[in-house]
């Protein structure tokens, strides 16, 4: 299905005022008539007015950023998408099977519809004020957050957030049955099979370019590169619903509540054994500095006894997590 651009002329007020004249003179010779008994005059009149009325069903109004996709008797006349005043066949009907679709997302706030419900639910009735319009304005679709198991198997939690538009309406309308929920499984399916390539944080012999080398890629760390994977991903299987993605960002990521403090455990290990080996690097470069500058000055002669011993003293003091309590050796070394 190909898109078909109406490039027609924005005539709808010429016919309104027609219609409003036919109105106008339908009332006159209904009057007229009456007054005259002249049946023939009143029902003319009357089918006149009920012309009148089928034709105020072509008048379409549309704003910047909307498209109205048309058909007549079931097969496809064409799309609107300039903003105007239009008058088309009134016997033309506007599809949208996706207008009653509201996702987590903007572009599906209608207030108008929401103030209808809330009065239908009041009153007892049920009323639809929905409208046929399609949006060609980027909207954003901020999907709920879902539990996935990454390369490793540790399950977290991950929520995307994927700005989007329609760019072909006759595709978004012909070639899906709701453009908006195929979109959204779309989005969750892909998000699966790209997280499952990923690890959470970076981990050895990991491969997520598929280039049978291992790499530092990971969830956390990689977030841009693996956004703009999910993005190409949906957007390949979006093509044929005339939907173009035009951007596709992690809003959350986090272990899964039943992992996370274990993962927490493991975070605060690794920065410990970390800390710890920058602290003992340090102090054997002090200690060996220590020891060369006493040589090279010839403060004091020391046999390997003794600088074993000063060399374990200078650890526990440079290395120990409390303020050292030192003994004065008033006597002799030896």
């Amino acid at each position: 299905m190909e898109e078909k651009v109406l490039s027609r002329k924005k005539n709808g007020m010429a016919a309104l005022t027609g219609i409003l004249v036919l109105y106008a003179a339908a009332v006159a010779g209904i009057v007229f008539g009456a007054q005259n008994a002249y049946a023939s005059i009143v029902v003319g009149s009357i089918l006149v007015a009920v012309a009148a009325t089928i034709l105020l069903a072509g008048l379409k109004v549309l704003k910047p950023q909307e498209a109205l996709v048309l058909t007549l008797f079931g097969k496809y006349v064409g799309t609107l998408k300039e903003d105007g005043f239009y008058f088309v066949n009134p016997f033309c009907t506007s599809v949208n099977p996706a207008a009653r679709t509201k996702l987590n997302q903007s572009g599906d706030v209608n207030d108008s519809a929401a103030l209808l419900a809330i009065a239908n639910k009041s009153t007892g009735t049920n009323v639809d004020l929905y409208s046929n319009k399609i949006s060609l304005k980027i909207m954003t679709l901020n999907n709920n957050k879902q539990k996935i198991n990454d390369c490793l198997g540790n399950p977290i939690e991950i929520g995307i957030a994927v700005t989007w538009k329609v760019v072909d309406t006759a595709k978004a309308v012909f070639s899906v049955d709701n453009y908006k929920e195929f979109l959204s499984l779309q989005c969750d399916s892909a998000l699966r099979d790209i997280v499952r390539i990923y690890p959470y944080d970076v981990a050895p012999n990991v491969d997520t370019t598929g280039d049978g080398v291992s790499d530092e890629g990971s969830l956390r760390g990689s977030s841009d590169i693996v956004a703009g994977r999910i993005r190409e991903e949906i957007q390949k299987r979006v093509e044929e619903a005339g939907i173009e993605v035009v951007e596709a960002r992690i809003t959350y990521l986090a272990y899964a509540p039943e992992i996370a403090a274990v993962m927490l455990q493991r975070q605060q290990a690794s920065a410990i054994i970390d800390a710890r080996k920058m602290i003992v690097d340090g102090a054997v470069g002090m200690v060996e500095m220590a020891l060369e500058r006493l040589n090279e000055n010839h403060t004091v002669e020391l046999d390997e006894e003794r600088k074993a011993a000063m060399v374990s003293n200078l650890l526990v003091v440079l290395c120990g997590n409390r303020d050292a309590q030192p003994i004065v050796n008033s006597g002799s070394l030896y």
